[in-house]
Order: C-alpha cells, then sequence, then structure tokens
C-alpha cells in the first residue's frame, strides 16, 4: 500500500504537470470507484471545466483544489492504486478504472489492481472532510510542527498495545504505514513489540526524529517500490534498496550482521534486528 512517502512523491509530480490545465472530460470504467457522488455523469460533468490549482496531501489522501469554484477532488490510493500522467492514445491498462481529459490530448489515469481506491468530488461551499470522512479521524502529519516529542508521548502513552501496532493507527501519526514503521522503530533502536505502556520518555524523541527521517530519505529517494507503486510518470521508487529491515527477512542486519526477523503483529508482518533493537 503506498505511504506516506510514494503519495507525497505523486503529488509533487502531479504539481509539475497538471496545474493549471483544464479537465475536458473523463471516463469511468469501474462505478464504484467512486465514493462521491456516485453518479458517473455527475462526477465528470462537475470536473468538466475546472483546472487544477493546487495538490495538497493529507496522510495518505491526495486533494486536488480547483478552481474557479473552490471545489475539490479526492484521491485514495488504497492498495495498488496508480495515477499516470500519459498520452490519451496509451494504451488502456486493463485495471484502468478512472479517466480524466486534459488539452493536448494529456490525460489523468487512476488504475488500481485490487480496486479498493477510492475518488470523491466536493461541490461548493461543502466542507472536505463531510464528504471524504477519513480525513476527520486523521492525526498530525509527521512534518508538521505539531508533531512533537510531547504530541508522541502523549498519544502513545495511552493504550497497552504493541509500538508497532500503535503507529499505524492513523488517528496517531497521520501517512505512516508498514514499511516506515518498521524502518523508524529500527532507527529508533525499539522493538516492535514493545508495549507503548513499557515505552519510555527518553525513547520517544529518538523514536519521532527516526520517522521523520526515513519518510524524508524515502521522499528522497522517490518512494518504494516493492510490488507496483509507480509516479505520476510512470517510474518505480528507489527506497527499496535503502531500507535498513524491511523485506529483508533473513538477510544480515547492516549495523550489526545479525539476520533479520520477521513476526506477525496484528496481522502484520514486522521486521527487526533483535541485536540492534532492545
Amino acid at each position: 500500500m503506498p505511504e506516506l512517502p510514494e503519495v507525497e512523491t505523486v503529488r509533487r509530480g502531479l504539481n509539475q504537470l497538471t496545474l493549471n490545465e483544464e479537465i475536458t472530460g473523463g471516463d469511468v470504467l469501474l462505478q464504484r470507484t467512486l465514493a462521491y457522488p456516485f453518479s458517473v455523469s455527475k462526477f465528470i460533468d462537475n470536473l468538466k471545466g475546472s483546472s487544477i490549482k493546487y495538490w495538497h496531501r493529507r496522510g495518505k489522501y491526495l486533494l486536488a483544489e480547483l478552481t474557479p469554484s473552490s471545489t475539490w477532488l479526492g484521491v485514495h490510493l488504497r492498495m495498488t492504486g496508480q495515477l499516470l500522467w500519459l498520452n490519451q492514445n496509451e494504451p488502456l491498462h486493463k485495471h484502468t478504472r478512472v479517466r480524466l481529459f486534459f488539452g493536448e490530448k494529456q490525460e489523468l489515469r487512476f488504475v488500481d489492481q485490487r480496486t479498493f481506491g477510492q475518488m470523491w468530488y466536493v461541490t461548493p461551499g461543502v466542507p472536505v472532510e463531510s464528504i471524504i470522512r477519513g480525513l476527520a479521524q486523521l492525526a498530525v502529519d509527521p512534518f508538521s510542527p505539531e508533531f512533537t516529542v510531547e504530541y508522541l508521548a502523549n498519544k502513545l502513552q495511552k493504550g497497552r498495545r504493541p509500538i508497532k501496532t500503535a503507529l499505524l493507527d492513523q488517528s496517531i501519526v497521520a501517512g505512516l504505514g508498514n514499511i516506515y514503521t518498521d524502518e523508524a522503530l529500527f532507527k529508533s533502536g525499539i522493538l516492535p513489540t514493545t508495549l507503548c505502556t513499557d515505552l519510555q520518555k527518553k525513547q520517544v524523541k529518538p523514536l519521532r526524529t527516526a520517522i521523520i527521517e526515513v519518510l524524508s530519505a524515502s521522499i528522497a529517494a522517490g518512494g518504494t517500490t516493492f510490488s507496483n507503486f509507480l509516479n505520476v510518470k510512470g517510474v518505480n521508487g528507489n527506497y527499496g534498496g535503502e531500507a535498513w529491515v524491511y523485506n529483508r527477512t533473513g538477510e544480515p542486519c547492516k549495523v550489526c550482521g545479525n539476520v533479520i526477523k520477521r513476526i506477525k503483529l496484528g496481522g502484520r508482518s514486522s521486521h527487526f534486528c533483535s541485536q540492534c533493537q532492545k
């Protein structure tokens, strides 16, 4: 599933390629991709004639601010979604779900193999959170000034679940997923099985720092591609080769040489080094 760095990589690419481009039409090939409105004709007709002012990111959500009517286009890539900026003559991928047409025969194509991705159109004067309801549950962004040591300590001390499970909770930190939670816990020297109530205050500061560092490193590398992530130009992310522990089960730790282990926590794989993490 694309996490914060992958979504941020897509956002930056979209802002380079699509700003001030007018939507001239579109096509919906899988209706259930539309979370709101459900009507294909309403979705396309409302977007037609709008231009993209700016793409924002909130957690793992992409939000396009549209002009001239201050409307919004929301996108969540979920597990396998891709937004690709292509020429309209490019052959259709069999998992193409939505196409938005622009001038000069360009299009923004939403490709989604597992079909969990969603798109929303938010009309003028309607609060975005009232339509894209997942936004209301999001915690602060790791790059926000509000993401302080005190904030993180207060959020984590309220539960007895493992730290790995807590960090995946979008109401604690927005945008983190399996990959970067494993990476941040490794860099901060914390075992994923450590209960939040057992976490010492002196461990929270390096954890916060590690979260920001691994996310920044992945954004700089264009995200991670282990399966199907592509940026808007169809290029793989490069962070996978830099990973400390994620997807490296049985390989030697890059720091101590100890074998990287994998366990299941809350139904999710967790990768760690039992020597470097305590």
